[in-house]
């Protein structure tokens, strides 16, 4: 490959300030995980078994106000109902199909702090509600049974798990599955939650003293306990509605009184009730009794959640000083061989360690387990033993790989996939600990090997802001760039000194001239989508309601003037948009399904498209959201792809679709993008793979049937999820691959090469290079510009970063424009960790 100039900025004039992560949930398939956060977004994660592959699948842009206090996922219907409680007592339902959140339950007196699912005991036994993992405070309940995923290996010794064949089943006296909603009224407020529709009251309990902040049923759901700002824990009968008895919980803890809350509870299979507090405390208790049984006081402040693994021998606490602490219990004691000991609850949690990932307060915790692969299936086998109901549960893990004559053709990496080796910690069917809190990143954990390896940052750019760059379009030899932020646009003049230069250097190559436009969002609405015409004339944006279309004018000097063009009423919010090479026309994927063609000269659409999987003129099925568009060099083609996965070409010219493609191997797209002169449609997807299309024959290209599936190692293990690619003007064989951690060199007219490290061990994971002291990060920044100095670069070589990327594009075939911003720059805009109130007063 030929010599290459780096020209990078330090981002200094790009905003970038993510939202806190308020509250975590699982699928009930437990392949997904759900993350709120502060400023009303919810975020999408499919999990994956290691540090390689998770993929942010989408992004519900919800409403600001009001803040979202918990999550849970319903397992009712075929992916369940994602349920989100508020600081103004209402529920809202969050439907990633059509990517919408919508109110189900309107506004009641004061706050909901948290939420909790009453059990049902068919979770095991249906197909696509069977696995949810143990969770608590502002993270996941899901509506599990303590039972649920008893099934599934947490891979620890059987010595020391709870018999799961002691689960009793649930308790029903009612036709449907139960919500119960802890208020900031004191009272328990309990719903009806359908398989759709709005939620119907049920009844309340009796209201008590101060605020209610923490719910959770008993596994058979005979029982409520709720957790209260007086310092005490109720337990209610959930049949005749009567308090049982109440904890005081400061007494096993350092606080006590109206000044102590209990903030997070979780009850096991067991027995053992488990509670978290404001004073730092977690506490143990006997259910049966309310009697103290352990506590411990390693929190420096809240206790905010609490989560167990499905064989519930573990337990996890975070809080606000940052800590994620694991207990476990003590294999002497705790035996599933001995009833007499299992009933009378007589075993000890032990402290074992802390994992502190976070800079400022954890929020949220949630469990979720890697069960889907693409060849590999879990098959489980229940079998209930009459009188007594004693359920025995098998599980058996089968492949579904190709015959043995296919065998023969795989290469050695190919029959032993690479995720199995990648960070011992991961592997399938072994639970994950997902962590989220007020420093904005999200972090997975080994829930087997929790101290031994450090958690996999697999958010490393939450919440980046979206770059486009008018690459057609200089002022005096710079460039207009377009920044997007979360209710803001800004268009910045980029200087870039000595681009034509086929050499590199460290930094400071590229700087903001100045601001051209700072556009607000209409009513301070968050921004979806944002593109940029190749001239720089013409920009455009869309909220949750319309988008809108302005024109950019060049005055002289800095001065420029704007104006908003109108576009038709029918044209509602946008997913996806970008305007066509030779910025005549603004093409938008909207909400309805359909992607319209506008005629900025016309004033009216001109080409309407309707995405289908099926082109032999049979009515067209609903097609789940657009959320990517890519655009070929010449106008003729455009590539648009669906939230999961699939691909929709169609052919401008002709002014109809031409091909469908579903999705690669279950990968999910990432990035895409047409190479400039022969129009070869190059996609990344979620398992680190690369295909080339040969749109116009609709085939796989030659070089992805030969190549695809036998990429080398360290793009498998490409750091971080990729987010973008950027092609170079002229040249129609290379592209550069890039994620928020590093870069790839890819010419597909090369030999791929053979596996090897990357270069200088430049890629680390960003959990160690925040470990390293600070000797060793002026060694590891030395070597980072050593590499950038290279004359040429081999094919599939590396390029890593040390601060977030958040924006990689040629300017010529010669150099590319690298925006990146230093954490910490970011981090400053957090305000100071520990000990922020989640409650007010």
């Amino acid at each position: 490959m030929e010599k290459l100039r780096v020209c990078r900025y330090g981002g200094g004039a790009v905003a970038w300030t993510p939202s806190p992560v308020v509250a975590l949930a699982t699928s009930p398939c437990a392949s997904q995980v759900a993350a709120a956060r502060e400023d009303g977004s919810l975020e999408l994660w499919l999990v994956s078994p290691g540090s390689v592959g998770w993929h942010h699948q989408l992004t519900i842009q919800g409403s600001l106000e009001p803040r979202v206090t918990s999550l849970v996922w319903v397992p009712s219907g075929a992916g369940g109902r994602l349920l989100s409680s508020s600081v103004d007592g209402s529920v809202a339902e969050w439907d990633l199909f059509n990517l919408q959140q919508k109110t189900v339950l309107d506004t009641l007196r004061g706050a909901v702090w948290q939420m909790a699912m009453e059990p049902r005991d068919d979770q095991l036994f249906s197909g696509n509600k069977s696995s949810e993992c143990a969770a608590n405070g502002h993270a996941n309940h899901n509506g599990c049974t303590d039972s649920d995923l008893s099934y599934v290996d947490d891979g620890d010794n059987s010595d020391d798990e709870d018999d799961s064949a002691k689960t009793s089943s649930s308790y029903r006296v009612n036709e449907f599955q139960r919500l119960a909603l802890a208020c900031d009224d004191g009272s328990v407020r309990l719903y009806n939650v359908p398989e759709s529709g709005s939620l119907t009251y049920y009844r309340s309990l009796p209201g008590v003293s101060g605020r209610v902040l923490s719910v959770t049923w008993s596994n058979d759901a005979k029982f409520i306990f709720s957790g209260s700002s007086d310092g005490l824990i109720r337990c209610w009968d959930s049949t005749s509605f009567h308090e049982k008895y109440r904890i005081t919980a400061g007494l096993g803890g350092v606080g006590s009184g109206r000044e102590l809350c209990i903030l997070s509870l979780l009850i096991l299979r067991c027995g053992t009730l488990i509670s978290g507090d404001s004073s730092g405390s977690v506490q143990f208790w006997d259910s049966r009794h309310g009697t103290l049984l352990q506590a411990h006081t390693y929190h420096k402040g809240d206790v905010n959640a609490l989560a167990t693994v499905p064989s519930q021998n573990r337990v996890f606490s975070a809080g606000s000083d940052g800590q994620v602490i694991l207990y476990k219990a003590s294999k002497d004691e705790f035996s599933a061989d001995n009833e007499k000991v299992a009933e009378e609850q007589t075993h000890k949690w032990v402290y074992v360690g802390y994992v502190r990932a976070h800079s400022h307060d954890v929020r949220a915790l949630t469990m979720a387990v890697p069960v889907c692969k693409e060849g590999l299936c879990f098959l489980y086998i229940v079998i209930i033993l009459p009188p007594t109901g004693l359920t025995l549960i098998y599980l058996f893990l089968y492949s579904l790989d190709a015959l043995p004559e296919e065998k023969a053709v795989k290469s050695r990496r190919r029959e032993k996939p690479i995720e199995f080796s990648y960070h011992k910690w991961a592997h399938l069917g072994v639970p994950m600990l997902i962590s989220g809190g007020d420093d904005t990143k999200l972090f997975a954990y080994s829930a087997r090997e929790f101290t031994q390896f450090a958690p996999h940052n697999f958010c490393p750019a939450p919440q980046r802001p979206l770059i486009n760059l008018a690459r057609d379009s200089t002022v005096d030899g710079d460039y207009l760039m377009l920044v997007q932020s979360a209710d803001c646009l800004d268009v910045l003049l980029v200087s870039v000194q000595n681009k034509l230069i086929p050499s590199t250097s460290s930094r400071g190559d590229a700087t903001i001239r100045h601001q051209v436009v700072h556009l607000k969002s209409d009513g301070s609405r968050k921004i979806i989508s944002s593109a940029i015409s190749t001239n720089g004339t013409l920009f455009a944006y869309s909220d949750c309601v319309k988008p809108r279309l302005f024109s950019l004018k060049h005055k002289g000097g800095k001065k420029y003037s704007l104006d908003k063009i109108h576009l038709e009423k029918k044209i509602r919010c946008s997913q996806s948009m970008m305007f066509t090479v030779d910025s005549s026309s603004l093409i938008l994927s909207c909400h309805d399904g359909k992607i319209y063609v506008f005629d900025i000269a016309a004033g009216k659409i001109s080409i309407e498209f309707q995405p289908t999987r099926t082109m032999d003129g049979t009515k067209p099925s609903k097609e789940p959201p657009v959320t990517k568009m890519f655009l070929s060099a010449d106008g003729q083609w455009v590539a648009a792809v669906n939230c999961f996965g699939d691909i929709y070409v169609f052919n401008l010219e002709v002014q109809r679709q031409h091909w469908f493609i579903p999705r690669m191997n279950e990968g999910s797209v990432t990035s895409g993008g047409f190479c400039p002169k022969n129009n070869a449609l190059v996609i990344t997807t979620s398992k680190n793979e690369v295909y080339v299309f040969d749109v116009e024959a609709k085939q796989l290209g030659e070089w992805s049937k030969r190549h695809t599936h036998h990429l080398p190692r360290s793009f498998q293990e490409f750091p971080g999820e990729v987010i973008g690619l950027s092609f170079p003007p002229l040249c129609s064989s290379s592209v550069v691959v890039y994620s928020a951690r590093a870069m790839c060199f890819i010419d597909f007219a090369l030999p791929i090469g053979k596996d090897g490290q990357l270069p200088h061990g430049s890629v680390l994971s960003a959990e160690k290079s925040d470990l390293r002291k600070a000797t060793k990060t002026k060694v590891k920044r030395k070597d980072r510009d050593e590499d950038l100095k290279q004359e040429k670069w081999n094919n599939f070589e590396f390029l890593a970063f040390k601060d977030p990327v958040l924006f990689v594009g040629h300017l010529l075939d010669s150099s590319v424009l690298l925006i990146e911003k230093r954490w910490m720059d970011v981090v400053k805009g957090f305000g100071a960790p520990v000990h922020r109130d989640i409650y007010g007063t």
